[in-house]
């Protein structure tokens, strides 16, 4: 049984679905995933620092739904194109998420990602921060090599977009000041830009049109805070090997997410100075998680983040509606509702 009780009705369990929406994705894409796949094995090698692909291989090889590249290619595709840029772009995307990921491990001092040790853990910090360096510049190289300056422009300001993401989280996370506007943005900057951006080279590779980048754009951004605010919320209830990591892990690092930043808004003296205890001066003790996930559900505010996530997906699922009738939208309207079935 997970942290939060079944009749609470929000975490009960990933969907059961025989076949989920980025394995029916991942099914149609099967041939330009493995070119992907293949493109990344041979860009993350290095003549002169086997430790370069050794730890890339590591996170690269670790599993993952590989939902951003897929949303890349199935856009593309959406849109008509018949060349082989998007894959370049599907690895180009690919390659700065992992950059992302072996970074944030090391500022989170985190000890896992996805069920297995974190780089930074079997490694060093050095070597993550590094290889992470390089997967940054790979990816600028790949993308490069479309030909597309606007491809560029979109995909480098991704990369800056989640940077300044990240640095606004050093300031946010842990100041009971930090409100539901700056949290959006963080989630804008550290998970949506990729997401938006994934989306928005497919179109634009694809010669779209610009309604149809901006519809695109619009659908990614919106799927990015939803699973954003998914991933948070499963913090407090998810299963260890749905999520990834252990559950808990967000409150023992003091991070402000959604669901304990609605708390606070609604938190008598007594629970801010609890609040102000555990996330802003680091001081928990034995029962501390307990008593934050009371909390949370005595404010109901874990239902009203997974309310939020209901309405971002919506706005997804809107801005694809004039987009090509193909297989592949009907797919991207479905995964949008996948995000949220993981805590339904």
């Amino acid at each position: 049984m997970g942290l939060v009780e079944p009749e609470h009705g929000i975490f009960m369990g990933l969907d059961t679905a025989s076949v989920k929406p980025h394995e029916r994705l991942s099914a149609a894409l099967e041939a330009e995933m493995d070119a992907v796949n293949t493109l990344i094995r041979t860009r993350m090698a290095s003549d002169y620092a086997p430790r370069i692909p050794e730890v890339t291989a590591h996170l690269v090889e670790a599993g993952g739904k590989r939902l951003r590249p897929m949303l890349t290619l199935a856009t593309a595709r959406m849109c008509g194109y018949a060349g082989e840029d998007h894959v370049r772009l599907a690895a180009t995307v690919e390659f700065i998420h992992t950059a992302t990921l072996l970074h944030d491990d090391v500022v989170d001092e985190s000890a896992k990602r996805r069920g297995r040790p974190t780089a930074n853990l079997l490694w060093d910090n050095k070597s993550s921060v590094l290889v992470g360096d390089y997967l940054f510049a790979r990816s600028f190289q790949l993308m490069v090599e479309t030909g597309s300056l606007r491809v560029l422009d979109i995909l480098s300001n991704a990369a800056a977009t989640i940077a300044e993401g990240e640095v606004l989280q050093l300031s946010a996370a842990q100041n009971l000041a930090t409100d539901e506007d700056i949290y959006l943005k963080v989630v804008r900057g550290k998970t949506a830009a990729l997401f938006s951006a994934a989306t928005e080279v497919g179109g634009v590779i694809a010669g779209a049109s610009e309604d149809q980048v901006r519809a695109l754009y619009d659908y990614g951004d919106a799927l990015g805070i939803a699973f954003q605010i998914v991933d948070d919320l499963l913090d407090y209830g998810g299963s260890t090997a749905s999520i990834g990591k252990s559950v808990g892990d967000d409150f023992r690092e003091r991070k402000l997410t959604l669901p304990v930043i609605k708390a606070v808004a609604l938190a008598d003296a007594e629970e801010r100075a609890f609040w102000s205890r555990v996330i802003e001066k680091g001081d928990q003790r034995d029962g501390d998680l307990e008593h934050a996930l009371e909390l949370l559900r005595n404010h109901g505010t874990l239902e009203a983040t997974r309310a939020e996530a209901v309405a971002w997906t919506e706005k997804a699922k809107g801005a694809i509606v004039k987009l090509p009738e193909t297989e592949f939208r009907d797919m991207l309207h479905d995964l949008a509702d996948y995000v949220v079935a993981r805590v339904t």
